[in-house]
């Protein structure tokens, strides 16, 4: 994953570094788009710059500014106050972000009070918090699109109840840091369990074997997330810091099951309101295929979310599907049946696969064209 994708469009200016060169290289601010930036210091510069057909989404400005540009023809979406999140965000969220003022408790980090703002405004059916949401998560996608251009993608799912300290964690954390290192990014659900332990796995590919196999070790102490979300995050948060900078991988999580906490292991979290359209978004993006680990009714749901564009070819050639643990998906949930029955016949046939053990996971998932 490149350090800093390029933007798809070079109108957008996303921080106050790329507005200060744009208005110096170029002059002009017309028809750019200027999201999430504080522009309270930029006054005189906004005076003294066209910025006819211009947006500017969430920028905090002085009114002499606000009233000029919208003079010039632009148009002015101002701060929403009192809000738990920035609908108009120009970038996805860092763990540090969602996570802060975790040392006075989870409940009071920006990801519990956004899933408690969604919960109140969900319930009242409130038109102008459910617009609020779906330009949050348009800005998210946006943003990811820009993070993962020319990336080479592969998906990990597998269900959250998969435990600390277990080899079945264990074993995904391997398979995250082998596909890292294999020069791939690795992407997940963003929560606990299977999720957190490829993003754990690709969060150690930089460091020598051992700082797996200790930070496992620390990590088996706080288990699940409950009892006590504090005590797991706070766990995960002392192994960011005893090895700072690991390797870079994204979650992809939901306020939509907020009782599950994204995970401290992806550099990238991608938080939506809306799950569909996160579910949609994670598969689609995973570009080089995806890994499906044992899990329950949302690993099998993402397989045939999965499967459908493969059997349609909606989004071209399909892609690698790898279904690990051969006694879980044709006898616990039979769903190998079905996708091989699905598959046959079709361009699909030779891009599934079906692994007894995770370590042949990256193998097969080479051998399928991944």
């Amino acid at each position: 994953m490149p350090a800093h994708a390029a933007h798809h469009d070079d109108r957008e200016i996303e921080t106050l570094e790329e507005f200060d060169a744009t208005v110096s290289a170029r002059g002009t601010l017309a028809g750019h788009r200027v999201q999430a930036v504080d522009l309270t210091d930029r006054t005189r510069e906004l005076l003294g710059t066209d910025t006819a057909g211009a947006v500017f989404l969430g920028c905090a400005m002085r009114e002499e500014a606000a009233a000029k540009v919208r003079a010039d023809g632009a148009l002015v979406f101002p701060p929403v106050p009192d809000l738990p999140f920035d609908p108009y965000r120009g970038h996805v969220y860092a763990p540090d972000e969602l996570f802060a003022s975790l040392a006075d408790g989870y409940e009071a980090t920006p990801d519990a009070q956004a899933y408690a703002w969604f919960q109140r405004t969900k319930a009242d059916r409130d038109i102008y918090a459910s617009m609020l949401r779906s330009v949050h998560d348009d800005s998210v996608s946006d943003a990811l699109d820009e993070l993962l251009s020319g990336a080479r993608v592969v998906g990990v799912m597998g269900g959250h109840a998969m435990a600390r300290g277990t080899q079945e964690y264990a074993g995904a954390a391997r398979l995250g840091r082998e596909l890292a290192r294999a020069g791939f990014t690795v992407a997940t659900g963003g929560g606990p369990g299977a999720m957190e332990a490829a993003n754990l796995g690709a969060y150690a590919a930089p460091f020598g074997d051992d700082m797996l196999t200790e930070s496992l070790e620390l990590l088996s102490k706080a288990p699940r997330f409950t009892p006590s979300i504090t005590q797991w995050a706070t766990a995960a948060f002392e192994i960011r810091g005893r090895w700072p900078q690991g390797g870079r991988s994204v979650g992809i999580p939901t306020w939509f099951y907020g009782h599950e906490p994204p995970n401290a292991f992806a550099s990238h979290i991608a938080k939506y309101f809306a799950n569909a359209t996160r579910e949609d978004g994670l598969l689609a993006r995973s570009n080089a295929g995806v890994v499906f680990l044992p899990g329950a009714a949302g690993t099998v749901q993402e397989i045939f979310d999965n499967a459908t564009p493969n059997y349609y070819e909606s989004r071209g050639e399909p892609t690698p599907m790898v279904l690990v643990n051969r006694a879980h998906w044709t006898e616990k949930l039979p769903t190998w049946p079905l996708l091989r029955s699905l598959a046959r016949g079709r361009s699909m046939e030779a891009r599934i696969a079906l692994v007894d053990r995770i370590e042949e996971a990256p193998e097969a998932l080479k051998r399928l064209g991944g």
